[in-house]
């Protein structure tokens, strides 16, 4: 008996197990970035809305702008554990963050560094005043004021100290000081101005036989303020002005004088007594003075006339120099020209390339370098040395000359009557002169003159490495200025005569 076995089924295929996700992390968001933003926005409306100016906040931010990092740093902290109890992911700092974290650092760190730059000095040097910055830094408020005193018969000098504007000082027929005040207000808006001129008000005190006016201009702190000071003094007080930046004009004085002045210009007229500057990158300018005028520091334009005194300028001048008709001694001293003599009845000018004076009276000691020097009627004795530049001098009553030079001609003119004894050399060029007495010998690369004309009494020495030397008689030259037809000359071998500058 057979069995019959039905087929078997095979089992049903089974469904792969799907593999195991996690489910998604949940992070908490972080406010650090919008809290920065959200004070940085705050702290530009209050600038907008002219709540703190915009000077404030440069100034704030520069110094307390680390400030924002620390913020940041204590909400991602906070941010941190508030995860952590609440078994959430703490989100780190994204790319935006990392970018938004360089910017603060790197403006932070140019804001202190601008904030710790000398920008007044910067002001000064390129003479930048402040009304250029008003339009930046607010409006301007202008405000007058007056100050009337008498003056104890004990108090002799004045002492002026104004260290934003200008200075003028005149005299007075009464017994007191009238002063006239002129400011100008830099600020935001017009309750800050008038806080501002109330805390810069100008002052007088007394200390001994001195009486002060202080014009207070640093009152109001990094607030620029300009006072202007109208000062009427009687004639006989002395007075000593310091002024930063402004000029100063003095008038009518029988007292000494003594200025501090620092990117200004220095007037200072009719003064009997003696006048002093001590001046910084300023300009002067001193007339009529019947005591010693002594100038120094570092000065752009000098002119100096009618001193019945003697004049000394030591320093750096930038610009030029000019004196006119000083009674007594003339000494100037600069890194590169040191200039001396007894006298002057013309006029001196002097720059960076030339010097050119008339009248004269020595001893005249003169040693500079890269000039073109042209002096004419001198008298008396003449020490001179030049580098890389012409020397020419017309005696007018010779004494003793020694004149060395280097690169550049030498012409001396002497009176036609003169006695004198020569020795003269010369490289790389020749001699010339009209005294037929003096022996010249005229070589291929040296020439010598020596010899006497008249008495002798007076002694001329000249030496030159390059170029040549002339000694003319004051009357050829003066012939040979006027129109006739000019006297046939040997060729010479080297330039011989400079061109008058």
């Amino acid at each position: 008996m057979s069995s019959y076995m039905p087929p078997v089924a095979p089992p049903p295929a089974q469904q792969p197990t799907p593999p195991y996700s996690p489910p998604p992390r949940r992070y908490r968001r972080s406010i650090a970035g919008p809290v920065v933003l959200i004070v940085l926005g705050l702290v530009f409306l209050l600038g907008n809305l002219h709540v703190i100016s915009w000077h404030k906040l440069g100034i704030l931010f520069a110094h307390y702008w680390p400030v924002l990092l620390i913020l940041w740093g204590v909400i991602k902290l906070i941010e941190y554990q508030q995860a952590q109890r609440e078994g959430l992911q703490a989100r780190g700092i994204g790319a935006g963050s990392v970018v938004l974290i360089i910017f603060i650092i790197i403006c932070g760190l140019t804001a202190t560094q601008i904030s710790r730059f000398n920008w007044g000095e910067v002001r000064d040097n390129l003479n930048i005043d402040d009304n250029d910055f008003d339009n930046i830094f607010g409006e301007s408020y202008n405000y007058d004021d007056r100050l009337e005193q008498d003056l104890p018969p004990a108090i002799t000098t004045l002492r002026v100290n104004d260290d934003h504007g200008a200075v003028r000082v005149s005299y007075s027929s009464d017994n007191k000081i009238t002063v006239s005040v002129r400011k100008r207000v830099g600020a935001e808006n017009e309750p800050d101005a008038d806080k501002y001129n109330s805390q810069t008000r100008p002052i007088l005190t007394i200390t001994g036989a001195v009486l002060t006016l202080d014009a207070k201009t640093q009152a109001a702190g990094d607030h620029p303020v300009e006072t202007d000071l109208d000062i009427s003094i009687p004639r006989k007080m002395q007075l000593v002005v310091t002024s930063r930046r402004g000029d100063v004009s003095v008038t009518g004085r029988d007292g000494n004088i003594e200025i501090n002045n620092q990117h200004g210009d220095v007037s200072v007229e009719e003064v009997t007594g003696s006048v002093k500057l001590n001046l910084e990158k300023s300009s002067a300018k001193v007339e009529q003075i019947t005591g010693d005028v002594h100038i120094d520091g570092r000065l752009n334009e000098v002119t100096v006339m009618d001193i019945k005194g003697s004049l000394q300028l030591d320093g750096e001048f930038q610009e030029s120099v000019k004196i006119a008709r000083v009674t007594k001694n003339v000494s100037f001293k600069s890194s590169r020209t040191d200039l001396e003599f007894s006298r002057i009845d013309g006029e001196l000018d002097l720059d960076s390339d030339d010097l050119h004076a008339d009248q004269i009276t020595g001893p005249l000691n003169l040693t500079t370098r890269s000039k073109q020097i042209r002096l004419e009627e001198v008298s008396g004795d003449v020490r001179l040395r030049n580098e890389n530049g012409g020397i020419e001098i017309s005696m007018r009553s010779l004494g003793n000359v020694q004149i060395d030079s280097r690169n550049g001609d030498i012409n001396l003119s002497v009176p036609d009557k003169a006695g004198f004894k020569l020795d003269a050399r010369t490289h790389d060029g020749e001699i010339q002169t009209d005294f037929g007495e003096l022996k010249v010998e005229n070589g291929d690369r040296e020439s010598k003159a020596s010899g006497t004309v008249g008495n002798g009494i007076t002694h001329i020495v000249l030496n030159n490495e390059h170029d040549g030397i002339e000694i003319r008689r004051n009357s050829a030259r003066a012939s040979s200025a006027a129109p006739a037809p000019p006297k046939a000359l040997p060729a010479p071998k080297s330039k011989v005569v400079p061109t008058e500058n």
